[in-house]
């Protein structure tokens, strides 16, 4: 049978944070009934009495349509899933759907990061977790709190097959969100992983006061590392020069908003990793998906020297001006 944007009218979220609403407001508008599957309770009472999320998205209203459940079982009758729950907490709720979902389903991953221990990218969870859905990947320069607010947003949708493809944009897109499509998934997981952790980066340079010239230095060596770790996973270069790769990192490493950034800012200023994670519910990936990020580089032998340096930052091995020294130190070489 011809997949086509008729065929999806319910869609599942799986994963409540800030970034799951708002892709759930993205599917309200676009004309979906929604249900989010979320771990506290208190989300799926707020999301089905007041229509709202304000554990992790205050301030905004959800749509009518948007409801909430406890049971991730109830997603089995969704014509799509969109997985946002965290990567590194997304084999466990993939696993959850796993006796429930029907074969075919379209699951949409959403979540950005490398698997720690196992090494693995997002979809390789979603092959061995739900091996008989159809994969997609969504992902590009989005604040959770813009798109929920209906601000003008656009992303890539990476999808192995373009019938598919295109019937997931046209179900998603509306007058402000706007998926650009992608053959390659690889590509576009990959610069999602790797720009969390270039923020944190990025953030250390702006909490250290080391200038506009340094921040602008380490966003363009930041995406040369993370072209070499695409191209070596099996990646097309260019898929990093699109929103997936170049439009995620300038927008993540430019902004305070960014979860990792702000890591990287109070890292910069002197603050403990304790203390910039402390007091925050929302997830920074970046953290997570650093020393996995790194691991897999060296597995593949690919040189990622601002990522190397962020993963001994947060592990306590070096101090911020040895992670500064130690790449400015490094030998003099050809740009290309």
């Amino acid at each position: 049978m011809t997949t086509s944007a008729k065929s999806f009218r319910r869609a599942g979220v799986l994963g409540a944070g800030a970034w799951g609403a708002a892709l759930a407001q993205v599917c309200a508008r676009a004309g979906l009934e929604v249900l989010i599957w979320a771990r506290e309770a208190e989300v799926v009472e707020a999301v089905n009495l007041r229509h709202e999320n304000p554990l992790f998205l205050p301030g905004v209203a959800l749509e009518p349509s948007v409801r909430a459940t406890g049971d991730a079982a109830d997603l089995a009758g969704c014509d799509l899933i969109l997985a946002v729950a965290p990567a590194q907490f997304l084999r466990s709720a993939l696993t959850s759907l796993a006796p429930v979902l029907k074969p075919g389903t379209p699951v949409v991953l959403c979540a950005k990061g490398v698997e720690q221990g196992a090494l693995k990218l997002m979809t390789e969870v979603l092959a061995e977790t739900l091996p008989a859905a159809a994969p997609a990947v969504l992902s590009g320069p989005s604040f959770a709190a813009e798109v929920a607010r209906g601000l003008p947003t656009a992303v890539t949708l990476a999808c192995p097959g373009p019938a598919l493809g295109e019937a997931l944009a046209q179900a998603l897109a509306t007058p402000s969100f706007r998926p650009y499509l992608s053959g390659d998934m690889i590509g576009a997981e990959a610069g999602g992983a790797v720009k969390n952790v270039l923020a944190i980066a990025c953030g250390v340079v702006e909490g250290k006061g080391l200038g506009r010239s340094a921040h602008a230095a380490l966003i363009t060596r930041g995406f040369a590392e993370m072209t070499r770790f695409a191209v070596a996973l099996g990646a097309k270069a260019e898929t990093l020069a699109g929103l997936c790769g170049l439009g995620d990192l300038v927008l993540t490493c430019s902004s305070p908003q960014s979860r990792n950034m702000s890591v990287g800012l109070a890292l910069g200023r002197g603050e403990s990793l304790a203390a910039a994670l402390s007091g925050k519910l929302s997830v920074a990936e970046g953290v997570a998906s650093a020393p996995a990020v790194l691991a897999l580089a060296d597995r593949l032998g690919v040189d990622m020297p601002i990522c190397r340096a962020v993963a001994e930052l947060l592990s306590g091995k070096v101090d911020v001006d040895d992670a500064i020294q130690s790449l400015l130190a490094r030998p003099l070489k050809s740009e290309l």
